[in-house]
């Protein structure tokens, strides 16, 4: 007999089999001996009531064997079948190369930036010295933004695709089978590079290509059909089909689409600033205990408030996290957050922002970057008011919402360092003004989060891609360009790592269609 169950455990015992088997045993009515094996299907922390715990949804097998799972992919080899050009190896990028893989078409992909341990050295200038390459950053490079901000795994988007599938090919090349059961899957800055290098690998030992330091300039199109892709150097690849899945900070793809006449448009976004508490508070805050101990995880939140009929919201919230310097060009701050696998940093973090609509940015009717230029005038303001080398202007929390520049900022985890400045120099008004009215209500709903120990550090600005390139809904592609297939979060259709990762395999199922 099979049956699933929920069952509450109490920290500590959601690591011991034993005590996992005989709260199984006791929810299905019979004795432990009977319990032959009990699979974990889901599982997250409750911190609702007095006491924390674990809620577990589980599969208990009485009386009779588990089967034996297996989910080994073979993929074909597709060395000599019809090319696929993919530009991006983000999330969207690679997942869209193994479906391709799988559907028998030969993925090229071409990245602009560096393989994930060629990146590390570009990423130690930006922090130690302030040292931007526009090729090869935060966002730039093998895995995308998520590869060195985090590796959130945790999405809304269930009806787009098999969220299980995309988690399964993580597992596959190297994550743990905790992130296929946690109800907010991660898997960390620390270990995702050796798991993008196992993907690369299995894409490349396929017979697939994924190419590096490769720059796309321009795309060759022939009545209104993609035929290939010109390079930086001139060389030119040829396909009848190509996925663009830049990812949302690659600004020059987009004028480089107006430039040749391919319809974009603008499309509005969150813009804000990154929130540091130390973590002790956040868990004091949620767990409602002075000491979380060994068994609970450094707690996160999530926070959204109506300010005058416009949204605030915490937003890509990482526990025991650090701050990190993502500009992509010169005389820009951007910051954005990330954690290794233990959360073990002192600090917690969240984008904190406020919802960016076309009617709040004035400028043209149609202009298409309207708020991608508004998004670059509030990065250069904040990298002009920290005084260069990516030092970021910064305001304790309390000192903001009272109209204080700070005296002093508290020891925070942004490495090339923080300038004290009233944040409504570098701040849009509008915005200033909705953040200055929902943190004392955020306070208000998480005891201790209204505090001066936070940090407030602009600019927040890149949550998603202010330009979105147009699709139909039906043929995934560009409604002018035949075999074009705008995808992921630079396209405007994902919003992290797992919503791209499935608009990847989506867009790779459209091209096989397309190609017949």
């Amino acid at each position: 007999m099979i049956k699933e169950v929920e069952i509450v455990c109490q920290p500590g015992q959601h690591q011991d089999e034993d005590a996992i088997k005989g709260l199984a045993a006791a929810a299905v009515k019979t004795a432990p001996k009977n319990i032959t094996a009990v699979k974990i299907l889901k599982r997250s922390i409750d911190a609702r009531g007095r006491k924390v715990v674990y809620r577990m949804q589980v599969r208990v097998y009485i009386n009779e064997p588990a089967p034996q799972e297996h989910h080994v992919v073979k993929y074909p080899n597709i060395s000599l079948a019809k090319p696929v050009i993919i530009v991006g190896a983000g999330p969207a990028g690679l997942f869209a190369a193994l479906q391709c893989i799988k559907q028998g078409l030969k993925p090229i992909v071409l990245e602009r930036g560096k393989d994930v341990k060629q990146r590390r050295r570009d990423l130690a200038n930006i922090n130690k010295q302030g040292l931007i390459n526009p090729e090869s950053n935060y966002c730039f490079g093998e895995g995308g933004a998520g590869t060195y901000s985090d590796g959130k795994l945790y999405t809304r988007s269930t009806k787009r695709g098999d969220v299980n599938e995309a988690l399964k090919v993580f597992t596959d090349h190297g994550a743990t089978e905790d992130i296929l059961v946690d109800a907010r899957p991660h898997i960390g800055t620390n270990k995702l590079p050796q798991i993008i290098t196992a993907i690369r690998e299995t894409i490349q030992n396929a017979g697939g290509e994924v190419r590096f330091d490769t720059k796309v300039t321009r795309l060759i199109v022939s009545f209104d059909k993609i035929k290939g892709a010109e390079l930086a150097g001139g060389e030119k690849v040829m396909a009848d089909a190509l996925i663009l899945a830049t990812g949302h900070s690659a600004r020059d793809v987009f004028e480089m689409l107006h430039h040749q006449h391919i319809l974009i448009e603008a499309k509005p976004f969150a813009l804000g600033v990154r929130i540091e508490h130390p973590q002790e508070v956040i868990d004091q805050a949620q767990y409602k205990c002075a000491d979380r101990g060994p068994y609970l995880p450094p707690s996160y939140y999530s926070l959204v408030e109506q300010v005058d009929g416009r949204g605030v919201f915490s937003f890509c919230m990482c526990p025991g996290g650090i701050i990190a310097p993502c500009a992509t060009d010169f005389n820009e701050i951007v910051v954005n957050g990330w954690s290794p696998s233990k959360r073990n940093n002192p600090y917690a973090n969240s984008g904190t922002v406020v919802q960016i609509n076309l009617e709040d940015v004035p400028g043209k009717e149609g202009d298409p970057f309207r708020l991608l230029n508004f998004q670059k005038q509030v990065e250069l303001a904040a990298y002009q008011h920290g005084g260069g080398n990516l030092v970021a202007p910064a305001q304790r929390m309390v000192d903001f919402v009272e109209g204080r520049v700070s005296r002093d900022l508290p020891v925070n985890s942004y490495l090339p360092g923080t300038k004290s400045i009233g944040l409504k120099e570098v701040l849009p008004k509008f915005v200033h003004d909705s953040l200055k009215k929902a943190l004392p209500v955020f306070g208000k709903k998480m005891k201790g989060y209204y505090t001066n120990e936070a940090i407030l550090v602009g600019v927040e600005s890149r949550t998603s891609s202010p330009v979105k390139i147009p699709r139909d809904k039906e043929t995934l592609q560009h409604p002018q360009v035949g075999g074009l297939f705008p995808c992921g979060e630079g396209a405007g259709y994902a919003g992290g790592i797992i919503s791209a990762a499935i608009d990847g395999i989506n867009c790779a199922d459209a091209a096989f269609k397309y190609l017949g």
